[in-house]
């Protein structure tokens, strides 16, 4: 049986006793905008290690190797995103029913061909840097420097992401 994610309540909401001179009502931004970047960054990580799993065909080698480079990235930038949506106070999305709701990565299937794989995870890592970039922008109105910052540096990597996998298929 599907059921649709919850936003957090009152109830299992952790107590606002966070004092780094960030206002609470953008930490609550701040983590909003987080919530989405973690559901991006772990639903690109499932993708692409179904593509690591699943690529054949004469750019085999090169393709696994890159997108286990890509998807290790991925799973280590999740764990800091989440610890630092837990760091300003918020829950920190983890069930794929979350992911689902809040990503704008495509899973809604698995593709069979490595043309196909390769551009879908393009076109998720430029949409994924695009949204980061308005997501740096409410970190900074925000005064949150550190999330900016480490919004800012994943922007590079999914850019750099789309171009190595670009070049693979031009």
């Amino acid at each position: 049986m599907a059921t649709t994610a919850k936003a957090p309540t009152k109830a299992n909401t952790p107590k606002d006793n966070v004092n780094t001179g960030i206002e609470a009502k953008d930490r609550k931004e701040v983590a909003k905008a987080l919530q989405h970047g973690l559901a991006d960054t772990y639903s690109l990580y499932l993708k692409t290690l179904g593509v690591h799993w699943n690529i054949v065909g004469p750019a085999f080698y090169s393709v696994h190797k890159l997108t286990e480079v890509q998807y290790e990235d991925l799973h280590a930038a999740a764990d800091v995103i989440a610890e630092r949506i837990r760091a300003l106070g918020h829950i920190a999305p983890a069930s794929f029913g979350d992911y689902t709701k809040l990503s704008v990565v495509d899973s809604s299937e698995t593709p069979s061909q490595a043309d196909a794989m390769l551009k879908g995870l393009i076109t998720d890592n430029e949409a994924i840097a695009k949204r980061m970039r308005e997501f740096v922008e409410i970190a900074e109105d925000a005064d949150d420097v550190f999330t900016a910052d480490l919004l800012t540096a994943r922007i590079g990597k999914h850019e750099e992401s789309a171009w190595m996998l670009r070049a693979l298929i031009s």
